[in-house]
C-alpha cells in the first residue's frame, strides 16, 4: 500500500509503510548512510503528516519485514493480544499520540494495553513526538522487575556498577567495585564486560563477585557479559550465574550475526531459571541493544534504524528481563552523529521500551570520534532521570578503560539523585545504611576506616 501527502503544490509519495516510517524519522546519520532517510525537511514533515493518518490496525496487516522470512516478525504477530489492543484499535497514529499525552491515560491504562502494542506501532508514534512528549509519556509507565532487589519503582533510579579492566585483573576490578559501592552504586547489578571470552576467565570473575556478595550480604545481582552460549556452559559447570546476558537486535538476520536465535535465548532463559538464585523475583535476563546494529550488519531490509531497535524490545519482552540497556551512543557517529542525535535516540528508546513493558535503562555514552561531549551526556542524563529511567551506568571517572568509550560516572548518579530526589532500590538502600555508607535519606556519609565495608573488604580483595 502506498501513501501520499501534499504540501503546497508538491505531492510526496511513499511506496509502502516502511518507507513512510523511515522518511518520518528525525534526522540521523545511520538512516542517511542506509539511503532510507528523508531527502529534505519538507519531505520529513510530509511523511509525518501521512503517518499520523495511518490506522494502528494497519501495522497488523502490513509487516515491514515479511512474516514468512523473519522470526522476530512472527514473534510480534503471534504474541499480539487482540484483547489488549481493542481499547486503542480505533485510533490512528496521530490519535494515539494525543491519547498517550492525555491526562486521563495513566500507568494502569498503559500497563493494560501493553500486550496489544507492536514495536512498529510504538516506533511510529514516537516519530510524531517532541522530546518533551517522549519524556511525559514514558514517565507515566513504570516497569518494575525483581531478582535480589526491586528495580523500576516510581521515584527510584538504579545504577549498574561497571568495573571493567583491560586485562581482567581481579584486583583492579575489585578496586573499582569497592569504589562504586562506596558511592552507593551497584543496585541494578555489578556487571563486568570481560576482556577475555574464555570460560575459565568468566568463571573466575563470577566466583569473585559472588564470594564478595555473600560475604557482605549485598542485595544485588552479578553478570559477566559474555555470549549466551558461554553462560549456558558456565551454568552447566556450576558457576554462580545470576543474570544471563546477550546483545540482541530487531531482525532474525541481525540476531544471527550475534550468533543467536529465539530458541537459543529460550534455552538460556530456562538454564538461568533452573538455578533459582533470585530471592525476591525471577527476572534474570539482561539484554543490550543500540540503534544501528541491524544496519551495521546489513540486516535491516530497508527499515529505519529506530524501528529496528524497537523490534529488539519485542525480543526482550518475550523473556521477562530484569534489565534492558540501550547503549545509545556506543556504535558511533556513523549511526548517531552528534549529541543532538544521541539525545533524541536515548529518549526514543526509553519511551518505546517502556510502552512495550520493557524495563529500560540507558548507557548514556559516546565514542571519542562522535560530535558529542560530556555536556551532552549531562543533558541526556537529566532528561532520562525526569522520564523515569530504570537504571544508568556507573563507571570510574565515566571513562571505560577496557571498552574505550565515555559514559556516566559514580558522581553523575549522585548528581541526578540529588537534583531529582531519586532513591535507590529499597533493599539495596537498606543495606547501604546498615553498612554506614548512607544515612536514612540515602545521602552519602563521610568515609571512615570503621565502615564495615572498608574495614575488611580491602584486605579480602588484596588491595591497599
Amino acid at each position: 500500500m502506498s501513501y501520499t501527502e501534499s504540501i503546497g503544490s508538491r505531492t510526496y509519495r511513499f511506496a509502502d509503510l516502511k518507507t513512510l516510517m523511515a522518511k518520518a524519522s528525525p534526522q540521523r546519520s545511520g538512516d542517511q548512510l542506509a539511503g532510507v532517510a528523508a531527502a529534505s525537511e519538507e519531505e520529513r514533515v510530509a511523511a509525518k503528516m501521512a503517518l499520523a493518518q495511518v490506522s494502528l490496525r494497519t501495522f497488523l496487516n502490513e509487516a515491514l519485514i515479511p512474516y514468512e522470512s523473519d522470526e522476530v516478525t512472527r514473534l510480534v504477530i503471534d504474541d499480539h493480544s487482540s484483547q489488549a489492543f481493542a481499547e486503542i484499535a480505533h485510533l490512528t497514529v496521530g490519535d494515539f499520540r494525543n491519547w498517550l499525552l492525555s491526562s486521563t491515560t495513566d500507568a494502569d491504562t498503559l500497563t493494560r494495553i501493553a500486550a496489544g502494542l507492536t514495536p512498529e506501532m510504538v516506533a511510529a508514534v514516537s516519530k510524531l513526538m517532541r522530546n518533551q512528549d517522549l519524556i511525559l509519556a514514558a514517565r507515566k509507565r513504570p516497569v518494575m522487575t525483581r531478582f535480589r532487589n526491586t528495580i523500576g519503582l516510581p521515584g527510584h533510579m538504579s545504577v549498574r556498577l561497571q568495573p571493567n579492566h583491560p586485562t581482567d585483573d581481579v584486583k583492579g576490578i575489585a578496586a573499582s567495585m569497592l569504589d562504586g559501592l562506596m558511592y552507593g552504586c551497584g543496585d541494578a547489578m555489578i556487571g563486568i564486560n570481560p576482556a577475555s571470552d574464555n570460560l575459565a576467565a568468566i568463571t573466575k570473575l563470577l566466583l569473585m563477585i559472588d564470594e564478595f556478595r555473600q560475604r557482605y550480604q549485598v542485595p544485588t545481582q552479578s553478570c559477566v557479559l559474555t555470549h549466551v552460549t558461554n553462560t549456558i556452559a558456565a551454568i552447566e559447570k556450576g558457576a554462580p550465574v545470576d543474570l544471563v546476558f546477550q546483545s540482541i537486535a530487531g531482525t532474525e538476520k541481525a540476531n544471527a550475526g550475534f550468533g543467536i536465535s529465539l530458541a537459543l535465548l529460550q534455552e538460556a532463559y530456562e538454564a538461568g531459571l533452573s538455578l533459582q538464585r533470585g530471592t525476591v523475583g525471577n527476572n534474570l535476563m539482561y539484554f543490550e541493544t543500540g540503534q544501528g546494529s541491524a544496519l551495521s550488519a546489513d540486516a535491516h531490509f530497508g527499515v529505519d534504524q529506530q524501528t529496528c531497535e524497537v523490534r529488539a524490545y519485542a525480543v526482550a519482552r518475550k523473556f521477562k528481563p530484569f534489565l534492558v540497556n540501550t547503549v545509545v551512543g556506543f556504535i558511533g557517529p556513523e549511526y548517531l552523529y552528534d549529541g543532538k542525535q544521541i539525545t533524541r535516540a536515548g529518549l526514543e528508546d526509553h519511551f518505546c521500551g517502556k510502552l512495550l513493558g520493557v524495563p529500560m535503562g540507558c548507557d548514556i555514552c559516546y565514542t571519542n570520534h562522535a560530535e558529542a561531549d560530556q555536556d551532552d551526556m549531562d543533558n541526556l542524563l537529566t532528561l532520562l532521570g525526569v522520564a523515569g529511567i530504570n537504571f544508568i551506568m556507573g563507571i570510574p571517572g565515566a571513562d571505560d578503560v577496557m571498552l574505550n568509550y565515555q559514559s556516566t560516572s559514580f558522581h553523575d548518579a549522585l548528581y541526578v539523585r540529588d537534583v531529582l530526589g531519586l532513591r535507590r532500590a529499597p533493599e539495596f538502600e537498606e543495606w547501604l545504611e546498615s553498612m554506614q555508607i548512607t544515612d536514612a535519606r540515602g545521602a552519602l556519609l563521610s568515609a571512615s576506616p570503621q565502615q564495615p565495608l572498608l574495614e575488611g573488604a580491602r584486605d579480602w580483595m588484596g588491595i591497599a
